[in-house]
Order: structure tokens, then C-alpha cells, then sequence
């Protein structure tokens, strides 16, 4: 599967939310008047990037995937989340087959160069196992995916899951929330965010800036708030992603 995950000397930022099909996102993000099939389209003008939830649970058939690409521009990235079927349900054991019906499933995007990561968010339970976690990354590397890891387990953070990762490419997922702090640690020529605190003041929003803005010296990087029903996450985004573009244009 191919798709712009080459490194550049210094990568783009992408900033979104874990999701967009939100009606309580009105009118603090999305206009009042504004239908839901249009709420992508608007999405992409405030921002450049999503992580799709939808396929934890479910394939998008190829009509939505088109949808999906016709509402946003070419410098719009759709990252995905993984199935559960591999990460909760499999745990990341003999997973090649699995891999590869999600990887048809996505492929237009990837031949569209509008793919980001795809993460794969582990359950809580699953303790680190590196002989599993190599098992599955060989062969998640036949699918030439760019790939991240969130561990949920603190077992994981550990130096020698660390260079296993750089090895092979993958992200560490870097995800904050106010039970957890994934250590902020770079092992593949991108990086990725999960942001999640339950509150961020504007000084805690331009340090994400500024945090994002030195990351991209290495290569792309990808930074997602959360997705709940309050728009808060969105308008986060939106400010940080304001915040980036005002520096570079000065």
C-alpha cells in the first residue's frame, strides 16, 4: 500500500479530533444552520486532520470512503483507528489476515497520498509482550502502513519495547489524559498525539504548539483532542492549529 509517509527534513502538522459527526458540536464549532452531511466539508476548513473512529468497530465501504475524500482538500489526512478485532479481541495474535481486509478497505485513501497513521489503541489489560508485539509488527510491515501505538498498561513503557518500535518504523502514540502520561518518546519518522486531559488553559495550548512545531523538525506530525459531544476537543484544535499557522506565516 502506498502512501506519503517518506520523511521529509522537516514534516507538516496535522491537527483534528477523533471524530466529526457531532450535532452538539453547534454552534460552538459548527454553524447552526449547517446539515450533518455537510459537517465534514466544514470540519476541513477549520481543520486539517482526523483520527476516524468509526473503523474500531466497523469497515467503511468504498462509497463513504469517496464521500469522505470529496468533502476534504488534498492537504487534508484521514488517520485511522484500528480494528478491535485486532487489538482487543486478537490482541495483536495472527493478525495478518486482519491487516490485510483492513488495508483494502482504506486503500483509496492511501492512493489518494491523504493517509495518516493508523493507530492501534491496546486495551488496558495486555501487558507489554514483546515477542508479540514483534510478531505483529512484521507483518503489519508487509502492508507498508505508517503505524502507532497507544499503550494503555505502563508495563509497556520500557526501553526495549522502545527501540523495537524505532526498528520497525512504528510511533510511540503519545497520550495524555488525567489518569495516564505515555512518555514522550520518538521512534519513527513521524509522531503522533492523543490529547486528552479533561481541561487545557490558552498557556497549556500554545506549549502544544510549541511542542508540535519542534517535533515537525523530524518529520510529520499528527496531534488529535478528544471527541465527546461537547465541542470543546474541536475548538481546542482549532486554536492550536490557528496558533501554528499564525507562526508560520510571520
Amino acid at each position: 500500500m502506498n502512501n506519503d509517509s517518506q520523511r521529509s527534513p522537516a514534516g507538516s502538522i496535522y491537527v483534528g479530533c477523533s471524530g466529526w459527526a457531532y450535532p452538539s458540536w453547534k454552534p460552538d464549532f459548527y454553524p447552526k444552520e449547517i446539515p450533518s452531511k455537510k459537517f465534514l466539508e466544514h470540519y476541513a476548513t477549520r481543520l486539517n486532520s482526523v483520527e476516524v473512529n468509526y473503523t474500531f468497530r466497523a469497515v467503511p465501504k468504498p462509497p463513504m470512503i469517496e464521500n469522505w475524500l470529496a468533502q476534504t482538500g488534498d492537504g487534508f489526512r484521514f488517520s485511522f483507528k484500528a480494528p478491535q478485532r485486532i487489538t482487543h479481541i486478537k490482541r495483536l495474535n495472527d493478525c495478518a489476515s486482519s491487516l490485510e481486509f483492513f488495508c483494502d478497505a482504506v486503500r483509496p485513501v492511501a492512493e489518494a497520498g491523504r493517509m495518516g497513521p493508523v493507530l492501534f489503541q491496546l486495551p488496558p489489560s495486555l501487558k507489554a509482550d514483546q515477542g508479540r508485539l514483534a510478531a505483529f509488527l512484521a507483518d503489519a510491515k508487509e502492508m507498508k502502513l505508517r503505524i502507532a501505538f497507544e499503550f494503555r498498561h505502563e508495563s509497556w513503557f520500557d526501553p526495549a519495547i522502545y527501540a523495537l518500535l524505532e526498528r520497525c518504523g512504528a510511533a510511540l502514540c503519545v497520550a495524555e489524559s488525567d489518569e495516564l502520561q505515555t512518555p514522550d518518546v520518538v521512534t519513527a519518522p513521524f509522531s503522533c498525539y492523543r490529547l486528552r486531559q479533561s481541561d487545557y488553559t490558552d498557556e497549556a495550548l500554545h506549549a502544544i504548539a510549541d511542542r508540535l512545531r519542534r517535533r515537525a523538525e523530524g518529520g510529520d506530525v499528527f496531534a488529535y483532542f478528544k471527541h465527546e459531544e461537547d465541542p470543546t476537543g474541536a475548538v481546542w484544535a482549532a486554536k492550536v492549529l490557528a496558533l501554528l499557522r499564525e507562526t508560520s506565516a510571520a
